[in-house]
């Protein structure tokens, strides 16, 4: 009894030990979240003052600058671009690695790499083809235009990400279900799609990122009926100074959707991506 008396102040320490070791790292990782959303709050004196206040009054006043700044416009097109790719990218994408992962052909291994190949280079690279070729088109500046590029990069992450998913489901499930009658549709609806929901809801997640968070095709391909929330916000950065108040108060409207969108399937997500790490 004394023992265990004894160990257990030493036991209690190393848990607290830990516990104030994750909360430190929390802190580091959450502080320039909190410092986005205080500045977003603060009156442009109290933005710029120095040293920082920590306590102030706080003020709406930089969020309705958002709406007579128009931002609510290049808002909305983020929401239309990020949610139809993710859209498009999966209802083309997880058929495909259906496929690729059920076909017993010399050409899966060769077919599987061509689609890697196309996530492999870096995006300015495309940028200035993309370019020549929308201005041709007639494409600039166009919804459609950015969620076609968007499809071409997401889709082959949808492909990769799904066919492993779809590798770790036994063939013997769908074998039954040929035996009670179902066709090859049927099967994938009805027996196969439900079990990799954890990892359609992961992949689904990473395309809206992707789109959503994208900068560089969005600043390149459009110029105002098109603007994106990232490109929008870049434009409260001009020679006449930084509006830090529009800034941060854009940088936190940007990530509540993402917030909104990752939490209620935040189980998915990390089933999803941790699917396949332990075998057996």
């Amino acid at each position: 009894m004394s023992s265990n008396r004894s160990a257990s102040p030493g036991r209690g320490w190393r848990i607290d030990g830990w516990v104030i070791l994750t909360l430190v790292l929390l802190l580091l990782v959450l502080s320039p979240v909190v410092w986005l959303l205080m500045m977003s709050l603060k009156t442009e004196i109290d933005a710029l003052a120095m040293p920082p206040k920590l306590v102030f009054v706080p003020t709406l006043e930089n969020y309705i600058g958002l709406l007579e700044a128009r931002f609510l416009r290049p808002l909305i097109n983020s929401v239309v671009v990020a949610v139809t790719t993710t859209l498009l990218s999966l209802g083309l994408g997880v058929p495909a690695a259906y496929v690729l992962s059920r076909a017993r052909t010399w050409a899966v291994g060769g077919i599987a790499f061509w689609i890697l190949t196309t996530r492999m280079a870096p995006p300015i690279a495309f940028g200035i083809p993309f370019f020549l070729a929308y201005r041709d088109l007639g494409w600039l500046d166009t919804l459609g235009g950015l969620i076609l590029i968007y499809l071409t990069f997401n889709l082959s992450l949808v492909v990769w990400m799904m066919r492993t998913f779809f590798d770790a489901i036994p063939l013997s499930l769908e074998e039954a279900a040929y035996m009670d009658g179902a066709s090859t549709w049927q099967a994938f609806r009805a027996v196969v799609l439900p079990l990799v929901g954890p990892g359609t809801a992961a992949t689904a997640i990473l395309c809206f990122l992707l789109a959503w968070n994208d900068f560089f095709y969005a600043l390149v391909l459009t110029r105002s009926n098109a603007m994106t929330a990232p490109v929008a916000i870049v434009n409260f950065m001009n020679y006449a100074g930084w509006d830090w108040g529009r800034i941060t108060a854009g940088s936190i409207i940007v990530a509540l959707p993402v917030v909104a969108f990752s939490v209620p399937v935040r189980r998915y997500l990390i089933s999803g991506l941790t699917a396949g790490a332990v075998k057996g």
